[in-house]
């Protein structure tokens, strides 16, 4: 995270904009009923087996990494976190209204999915914000150890894919991992710590 300030009306559009990448990346993996990493791949993975929206299921799962992001990092970033956490919540539940797609090869929704995700988790990175979940901890790890968030991300989705094995097929699990490498390889590649001289923003 940066040292320096972006003004409002940059943070708003900054969260328009990676919320909005986010969903679309997630919208990519559903479509081949793909998972992923974090509370997102949770989420994905759950709705499987019960009859709540992916939308739903992941802003209530976020909820205590929004408490922990409240005490731990702030209130700035703790509201900022569950503003865009709300946004992929209600953009991911309501895209098929403007989007249709009959057929998408399972392989690009893997690459373009998880492009789509790290690609849109950076820009809000970047302006000081999250979209909740283990993404809360990894920054904090990362402003705390200058351990790269981008590792320390990837090795949670990796773990938490590997743990799926029991609940989808190995073709699928495969694919889902393509993914999850290819959104930390955005943000291992693009985030490292001391590049934008991280600073733990202000607890008032």
């Amino acid at each position: 995270m940066s040292s320096s300030k972006h003004p409002l009306h940059e943070n708003l559009m900054a969260i328009l904009t990676g919320t909005f990448i986010v969903a679309q990346g997630i919208f990519f993996l559903q479509q081949s009923q793909l998972l992923t990493g974090g509370t997102t791949g949770l989420a994905l993975l759950l709705t499987h087996f019960v009859d709540i929206s992916f939308g739903k299921l992941y802003f209530l799962m976020n909820c205590p990494f929004y408490l922990m992001a409240w005490f731990r990092m702030g209130r700035s970033f703790a509201i900022t976190s569950i503003l865009s956490g709300a946004l992929v919540s209600l953009m991911v539940d309501n895209m098929h209204y403007v989007l249709t797609i009959s057929w998408l090869n399972p392989i690009y929704c893997a690459v373009i999915g998880g492009l789509l995700m790290g690609l849109g988790m950076l820009i809000l990175f970047r302006h000081h914000t999250s979209l909740g979940g283990f993404n809360v901890l990894v920054l904090f790890i990362q402003d705390k150890f200058g351990i790269s968030a981008g590792k320390i991300q990837m090795s949670i989705d990796i773990s938490i894919l590997v743990a799926s094995f029991f609940f989808v097929s190995p073709t699928i699990l495969l694919l889902s991992i393509l993914g999850a490498v290819m959104l930390n390889l955005v943000l291992a590649m693009n985030y490292k710590p001391g590049r934008y001289n991280p600073v733990m923003p202000d607890v008032n």
